[in-house]
């Protein structure tokens, strides 16, 4: 027991600093526990965050293709539409002549051309025998004319005649 008592006192400032650096090592690693946890904490809320994040830019990513395709929609669809509007105008002008040909409106103006030609044509009739009429007796006065003529070189020579005695006679005198 002496033995163990001299042991004990020679090793035991050894013991006491070998239980003391136990203690501070068991304090160190309860710090680092400490420490650990509050990392883990740390760890499981950011990744947490991080999850949150991916989902939050895998999202960002979806909406962004989505647009794009929006967009490639949108110009498609702006092409489609000025397709349409030339066409449309291209109907218009199209409806646009033919509605100058509309057979109501045109049988309208047949019927009011063909009134007009057979009131121009009753006119043009009566013109003809109203010339027809002046023309005979345009005929017949110049024949009449003629013979009144005639009988005018008939009557002036003898007036001639009868003059120029009158003319000698006087002479005479």
């Amino acid at each position: 027991m002496e033995l163990e008592e001299t042991l004990r006192t020679e090793y035991q400032t050894q013991l006491d600093a070998k239980s003391e650096e136990i203690s501070k090592l068991a304090k160190a690693t309860e710090d680092q526990k400490a420490v650990i946890a509050k990392q883990l904490e740390q760890i499981s809320a950011l990744s947490i965050d991080a999850s949150k994040n991916k989902k939050v830019e895998q999202r960002n990513r979806e909406l962004h293709q989505r647009s794009e395709n929006l967009l490639e929609d949108v110009a498609k669809q702006k092409a489609r539409t000025k397709t349409l509007q030339s066409d449309l105008t291209e109907v218009r002008e199209e409806l646009g002549t033919l509605r100058q040909f509309d057979p109501a409106k045109m049988k309208k103006n047949l019927d009011a051309s063909k009134k007009k030609l057979a009131e121009k044509t009753t006119a043009n009739d009566l013109l003809q025998k109203s010339y027809k009429q002046t023309k005979s007796e345009n005929a017949d006065l110049k024949a009449q004319l003629k013979a009144l003529e005639e009988k005018l070189e008939e009557l002036e020579p003898k007036d001639a005649d009868v003059e120029e005695s009158d003319v000698e006679q006087e002479a005479a005198a």
